[in-house]
């Protein structure tokens, strides 16, 4: 007797959209660094890489056998941020039907 439980196309689509955003974030960064670095001073320069941020933290958290801190983090959201999200979600959409 198989007892595999199916999750579903709904189910299976979270970590891939999780992990899309997070390599989309990343490359968003790398977007805006570039842009940084090789566009010249223009409005389009500010427009691309004008950023807005959100911070948690810092989160001490203190057990009786060790205890630590973490924090602050911080999310940096601009255009090119969605861009690279974008970039990332077509392409493991195409990848992985």
């Amino acid at each position: 007797m198989d007892r595999r439980v199916n999750l579903g196309p709904r189910h299976r689509g979270v970590p891939r959209i999780v992990w899309a955003v997070f390599i989309g974030l990343f490359l968003g960064a790398l977007f805006s660094r570039l842009a940084i670095r090789y566009l010249p001073d223009s409005a389009a320069r500010e427009f691309l890489t004008t950023s807005v941020s959100a911070s948690v933290g810092p989160l001490g958290i203190d057990l009786v056998a060790f205890s630590f801190v973490v924090g602050p983090v911080v999310l940096n959201l601009n255009v090119l941020s969605i861009v690279g999200i974008v970039v990332v979600a077509l392409i493991m959409r195409s990848w992985w039907f």
